[in-house]
């Protein structure tokens, strides 16, 4: 019973759209069939000149509205770009660092796209903080399918072709508002044992989809060790992971990979691989010192911002009053606020998966 009550509790803190989720390191598949592609860099290898993202809030860069995510308010966005811009964290996040993989500029969001001009050649960022592959509160945010369908619009408009993704990598970022949305809605737990196999499932449409579009390479996310999330870990005066939570998270990963696997067995290629944040996560947590032999985070659990009373990070009172803490140095703090890395996070992050994506883009 306890451990029933542990497995609903985890669930329901997955969904808060003021602290949606995402995703990294990157343990890939299958790399044998991966073909040269025309587009190389000096030493011979593949590496993308575009970068288009579907997902959640670890990779919408500014995406969902104003009104819904506490990732436009102070002190958001305080190390980059020094003001809020609708990232959930103090700065740079998944996105940006993939983008610094491919020497290419972060992707602008979607909703921003208007103001774009040449900025549209380095892809486009469709995700937004708070969703999932199915609707997680009512329409307000678009799915992934929907996000998948706005890409489709624009190429049928021309602005993007089949050629351009074959030049691109695609982003894919599922990190588990769906399961918080359904036992919000009244879904029980033995109802979830078989919802886990639907998110997974409609997440695979979605990947072929991508595929069928003209997608040569796309990354998809694991989901993170929830359980390692403050807001999980606060229970514990942010000293331990919740176990039986990530276990949960275990069986959602085993899925996906069996998925990854055959969707790259039917089309005899290795289109998609799998950038493995619940390891990258956990590694970065486990290791106490960096490789110069200074302490990194010191207490790893721990978020930078906190709110107080019952609020959230970036929230304030009726009158205005600041209902939140902020660490004196983010840099110190491998987490931001209850769900998202701080960019030092995100960048220690990036270290333990870029060796893979190497890996992965070598002809």
């Amino acid at each position: 019973m306890e451990t029933t009550k542990l497995f609903l509790s985890f669930f329901y803190c997955c969904f808060l759209l003021s602290s949606g989720y995402i995703c990294i390191q990157a343990s890939s598949l299958n790399h044998r069939h991966h073909r040269r592609q025309k587009h190389e860099i000096s030493d011979g290898s593949f590496r993308p000149t575009k970068l288009f993202v579907f997902g959640d809030s670890y990779a919408d860069t500014g995406n969902i509205r104003k009104s819904l995510g506490n990732s436009w308010n102070e002190p958001y966005g305080t190390t980059f770009p020094g003001k809020p811009a609708g990232r959930f964290s103090d700065g740079r996040i998944l996105t940006d660092y993939l983008a610094k993989f491919l020497e290419v500029r972060s992707p602008l969001a979607y909703e921003w796209m208007k103001m774009g001009g040449k900025k549209l050649q380095n892809g486009l960022n469709f995700a937004y903080g708070g969703s999932g592959v199915f609707n997680t509160i009512g329409d307000l945010l678009p799915n992934m399918s929907t996000q998948i369908g706005f890409f489709d619009k624009l190429m049928h408009d021309s602005l993007y072709t089949k050629s351009d993704l074959k030049s691109s990598l695609v982003l894919v970022c599922l990190s588990g508002n769906d399961y918080g949305a359904f036992l919000a809605q009244g879904g029980t737990m033995q109802g979830l044992r078989t919802f886990i196999p639907r998110v997974v499932k409609q997440l695979g449409v979605n990947l072929k989809r991508l595929q069928q579009l003209g997608a040569t390479k796309v990354a998809v996310t694991s989901l993170q060790p929830l359980g390692c999330l403050p807001r999980s870990t606060i229970d514990s005066s942010f000293q331990r992971c919740n176990t039986t939570q990530n276990l949960a998270v275990a069986y959602h990963n085993l899925l996906l990979q069996q998925t990854v696997t055959k969707l790259n067995n039917q089309s005899k290629s290795s289109t998609f691989f799998i950038i493995d944040l619940y390891t990258s996560f956990t590694t970065v947590l486990n290791q106490k010192r960096d490789y110069l032999g200074n302490l990194r985070f010191e207490t790893p659990l721990k978020p930078c911002c906190t709110g107080t009373d019952g609020y959230f990070c970036g929230s304030v009172d009726e009158k205005g009053a600041k209902m939140y803490t902020v660490c004196s140095d983010p840099k110190s703090a491998f987490f931001w606020d209850s769900s998202h890395p701080t960019e030092a996070g995100w960048h220690a992050i990036y270290t333990t998966f870029k060796s893979t994506l190497e890996q992965v883009f070598k002809s």
